[in-house]
C-alpha cells in the first residue's frame, strides 16, 4: 500500500517505489515531520528527534513545564505563526482585527483510493491505469479556535511523486484573515545541502544556478503576477556531492502560474526548512464562517540516483498525470510561424506565399502571429478588439484559413486575451475593466494594460471573444501570449481588495478561462507563452501541453535555456523553432543544421521566411523534417538525458533521447568552441541496456561499452557545428 498508518504510534508513512515520506502525531497532538528520502522499511523515524533544553527556544502554552519540548527546533509538518516557532512559516492567520496566532493540533485523518482534486486549480490526476494512487487527508485544528487546516497528500506510488496542498477552513463566527498560505513545508535534519534554482530574464530564462545554503533564509519568488522570466517555481535541494548520476536530490515544484514564494532556511542548529506557496507580499484573504481557501498544489520527488533520476521522475509524472490535452500522445504539427518573417507587416498574399513554401517543404501548419486584429500595426494598440482586420488582411479569416487548408496545411493563430490597449474600442467602452489605481497614470508594459480577470464580466468577454475567433475559421492551434508583468493591481469593483488577493483572483480567473477553452475545444492545440518563457510552469502545463520556451531563438543561447528547463519539465512541452541568421535577438550566425538539432529538443518548428532559404538550407530543412517525423515517438516519449552541461564544458553540449524499451537512442552534440590541434572528444551515453548491442554508424557496440567508454565525436568543421546520430538495438 502507498499509505501506511500505525494507529497506535500515530505514524503516517507514504511510500513510493523511490521514496518514503513520514509524519507522526506526538503526545501533544503536534504533527511532526520525521523523514523524507530513500525508500525505507517500516521504521518510526521520530527517534531522530532529540528533546533538548535549548536556550531561547520556548514552549507552547500548554506544555510550558517541559523545557525540552520546543517547536522552535522540532521538525514540523506544517509550521504556523504563533506557536513559538520562529522559523519561516507555512501559514499566518487570525481573526480579522486581532493578532494572527495559531497552534494547530491533530484532529482526524482519512484515506481513499484515487487522487484528490482542487477546485479551480491545476493538480496532478490519476489515470485509469493508475490503480496505485492514494490520497491521505490530515485535518488539524487550532487549539483555541474553530480554525481548521486539512493537509492533502496524493501518493503516486509507481511514479515516485507525492503531491501536497493545504485547505484552510473557518468554522468560527468571526471573519478569518489569511496573511500567508503556503502549499507545503518540509524540514530536513542537519545536513549540508545545496540549493539549485533557475533564474533569468526575458530571452534568458531558467539559467541553472547551484549554491550551498548559508545560515539564514534564502528566498526566490515572483512579485510580477506571473511565475516570471526571473525565477521559476521549481527548486532542487541536494546533497553537496550530488551529481547527474548519484546523490540525494529533492525536487519541489509548485503548480501555479502567478506570484509565488519559495524559501529555504538553515536554522541555528543546521537543520533546513523549505516552504513554497503563494507570494505573500501584501497578501490578505478573508474567510467568513463555512468558507475555505485552497493553496496551489506542490509536487515533491526524491531521487537517490542524482539529478537525472529526479528529472526523469518529474518528466514522466507530468507527461502522464498533469498534461490533459488530447495532443499529449499525438504527433505535434511541425509548423512555421510568420512572426520573425514579417512582424506586423503582412497581408494575405504574403502569408499565402509562406504557406506555399511550407506545403512544398512538407510542413503541417502555418501560424499567423500578432497583428491580424483590430487596429494593430504595432504593439501600441488594438489589444482587446478580437475582430479580424479584413482591410489589412485582404480577406476574412475563414477565407485565409480555407486557402491554407487547401494547400494541405492546418492553420493556427496568435492571441493575447488577458491584455488591453488604451487605444482600442474595448478600452474606450470599458476603461474600468483594466487594472489601474484611481487618480494615477498607470504603469505600462509594452504600452498595454492588464484586464481585471477577477471580474466575471471580463472573463465572460474573454470567453466570447475566443469563441468568436475560433468559430470564425478552421483554427487548429492557438498561441496564448501574455506580454507584461502585472503591478499596481486595483479593481474598479472593489478598490479595497488587497493587492495580494487580487493577484491570486487574477490567476484563478485565468485558470477558469483556460479550463473553458480546453473543455469546449478538446482538439485545439493550445500553446502557452508569456513573452516566451515568462510563464513556463507546471500550472500552465495542466492546460497547455507545450509552452514557447523563450523569445530567444538563437540556438547557442537556447542550449542553456533548454538545459535548465529539462530539470523539472518534460521536453515535449518545450516549443522550439529554427529561426533566421543573423539571429534577431543577438546577431549570432549558426549553421542551419545546428539550429535544427537544437530545436529538435522539443516541439519542433520554424520561425522565418521560408522563401528566403538558400538551396542548401532548403535541403537541410527537408532532412530535419524527415528526421523529426521518423523519430517523433522518441522525441515525445523518450527518456531525456543531459550528457554534457553547457555550464561545465565550453567546447560542446550533448544530450540524448532513449526509448523506454531501450531499443533506440538519439545522440545530439552542439560544438560551442573551436581549438587548433584538438584532441578527440567523447561522450558517454546513458540509459541504454548494458547487455544489448547497438548499431552506430555501421559498427556494433554493447550498451555497456557506449555508457562506460563512450562515443568518439567527429571533429567540428566550422564554428557552432553539430552532430546527431541514431543508435539502434541489434536483435539477436
Amino acid at each position: 500500500m502507498a499509505i501506511r498508518i500505525d494507529r497506535l504510534a500515530k505514524v503516517f508513512t507514504l511510500q513510493t517505489d523511490k521514496s518514503t515520506y513520514q509524519m507522526k502525531v506526538d503526545d501533544h497532538g503536534t504533527l511532526l515531520h520525521t523523514y523524507f528520502g530513500a525508500m525505507a522499511e517500516e521504521t518510526d523515524f521520530s527517534y531522530l528527534i532529540v528533546p533538548e533544553d535549548h536556550g531561547y527556544c520556548g514552549q507552547p502554552g500548554d506544555v510550558a513545564g517541559d523545557r525540552t519540548y520546543s517547536l522552535d527546533y522540532y521538525p514540523l509538518e506544517y509550521p504556523v505563526h504563533g506557536n513559538g516557532d520562529y522559523r519561516i512559516k507555512a501559514l499566518k492567520a487570525g481573526w480579522k482585527g486581532q493578532v494572527p496566532c495559531l497552534d494547530l493540533r491533530y484532529a482526524s485523518h482519512k484515506t481513499y483510493r484515487g487522487k484528490y482534486a482542487l477546485e479551480g486549480l491545476p493538480a496532478l490526476f490519476a489515470n485509469q491505469a493508475d490503480q496505485d494512487v492514494e490520497t491521505l487527508e490530515i485535518t488539524l485544528k487550532d487549539l483555541y479556535e474553530e480554525i481548521y487546516v486539512t493537509l492533502f497528500y496524493g501518493v503516486f506510488e509507481k511514479k515516485g511523486v507525492i503531491t501536497r496542498s493545504a485547505v484552510v477552513e473557518n468554522r468560527g463566527d468571526k471573519v478569518l484573515e489569511l496573511r500567508r498560505v503556503m502549499s507545503a513545508g518540509i524540514d530536513f535534519p542537519a545536513e549540508n545541502l545545496d540549493l539549485i534554482r533557475f533564474y533569468g530574464k526575458h530571452t534568458c530564462e531558467r539559467q541553472f544556478e547551484r549554491s550551498g545554503l548559508f545560515h539564514g533564509i534564502t528566498e526566490i519568488g515572483s512579485t510580477r503576477g506571473t511565475s516570471s522570466h526571473q525565477q521559476n517555481p521549481f527548486v532542487i535541494l541536494c546533497s553537496r556531492d550530488a551529481t547527474e548520476d548519484s546523490g540525494d536530490c529533492y525536487g519541489v515544484s509548485l503548480l501555479y502560474s502567478g506570484g509565488f514564494k519559495m524559501q529555504a532556511e538553515r536554522d541555528q542548529f543546521g537543520s533546513v526548512r523549505l516552504v513554497c506557496g503563494l507570494q505573500d507580499d501584501d497578501f490578505s484573504w478573508e474567510l467568513s464562517k463555512g468558507e475555505t481557501f485552497a493553496a496551489p498544489e506542490a509536487v515533491l520527488a526524491y531521487s537517490g540516483q542524482g539529478l537525472t533520476g529526479l528529472s526523469l521522475c518529474l518528466q514522466e509524472a507530468y507527461q502522464d498525470n498533469l498534461i490533459r490535452s488530447s495532443w499529449k500522445n499525438k504527433r505535434r504539427p511541425i509548423l512555421v510561424n510568420n512572426w520573425e518573417a514579417t512582424y506586423f507587416d503582412f497581408h494575405a498574399d504574403k502569408l499565402l506565399a509562406i504557406a506555399e513554401q511550407a506545403a512544398s517543404l512538407g510542413l503541417d501548419m502555418l501560424v499567423l502571429d500578432d497583428g491580424w486584429f483590430g487596429k494593430r500595426d504595432d504593439d501600441n494598440s488594438g489589444l482587446g478588439d478580437w475582430q479580424v482586420n479584413e482591410a489589412k488582411l485582404g480577406c476574412s479569416l475563414r477565407e485565409l484559413a480555407d486557402r491554407i487548408n487547401d494547400m494541405g496545411l492546418e492553420f493556427g493563430i496568435w492571441m493575447e486575451p488577458e491584455m488591453i490597449s488604451e487605444d482600442s474600442d474595448l478600452y474606450r467602452a470599458h476603461p474600468d475593466w483594466a487594472f489601474r489605481v484611481p487618480g494615477r497614470v498607470p504603469n505600462r508594459g509594452r504600452n498595454q494594460l492588464v484586464l481585471d480577470l477577477s471580474r466575471k464580466e471580463v472573463r465572460d468577454y474573454m470567453k466570447q471573444s475566443i469563441d468568436h475567433v475560433l468559430e470564425s475559421a478552421n483554427i487548429a492551434y492557438v498561441k496564448w501570449d501574455m506580454n507584461r508583468s502585472i503591478d499596481c493591481v486595483c479593481s474598479a469593483v472593489d478598490p479595497s481588495i488587497s493587492q495580494g488577493a487580487l493577484y491570486h483572483r487574477y490567476v484563478l480567473g485565468l485558470y477558469e478561462v483556460l479550463e473553458y477553452v480546453t473543455v469546449r475545444y478538446p482538439e485545439l492545440l493550445l500553446e502557452g507563452c508569456s513573452g516566451g518563457g515568462g510563464r513556463f510552469d507546471a500550472g500552465m502545463l495542466y492546460y497547455t501541453p507545450q509552452i514557447w520556451c523563450s523569445d530567444n531563438t538563437d540556438a547557442i543561447e537556447r542550449l542553456k535555456i533548454q538545459y535548465g528547463t529539462s530539470f523539472g519539465y518534460p521536453m515535449s512541452a518545450v516549443s522550439a523553432h529554427v529561426s533566421v541568421c543573423p539571429n534577431h535577438q543577438n546577431g549570432r550566425v549558426t549553421p542551419f543544421q545546428t539550429r535544427g538539432i537544437c530545436a529538435m529538443q522539443g516541439a519542433f518548428g520554424y520561425e522565418l521566411d521560408l522563401g528566403r532559404l538558400s538551396g542548401e538550407d532548403w535541403k537541410e530543412a527537408k532532412r530535419q523534417i524527415a528526421w523529426y517525423r521518423k523519430y517523433d515517438e522518441l522525441f515525445r516519449n523518450g527518456r531525456y538525458y543531459r550528457l554534457v552541461s553547457p555550464y561545465e564544458n565550453q567546447d560542446f553540449t550533448a544530450w540524448s533521447y532513449v526509448a523506454k524499451d531501450q531499443s533506440l537512442a538519439l545522440l545530439s552534440v552542439v560544438y560551442t568552441d573551436l581549438h587548433a590541434n584538438p584532441h578527440a572528444a567523447r561522450v558517454k551515453l546513458k540509459g541504454l541496456s548494458g547487455q544489448a548491442r547497438y548499431r552506430l554508424e555501421g559498427k556494433v557496440y554493447t550498451g555497456a561499452a557506449l555508457m562506460l567508454g563512450g562515443v568518439i565525436l567527429p571533429k567540428p568543421k566550422q564554428n557552432y557545428d553539430s552532430y546527431m546520430v541514431c543508435l539502434e538495438q541489434v536483435l539477436p
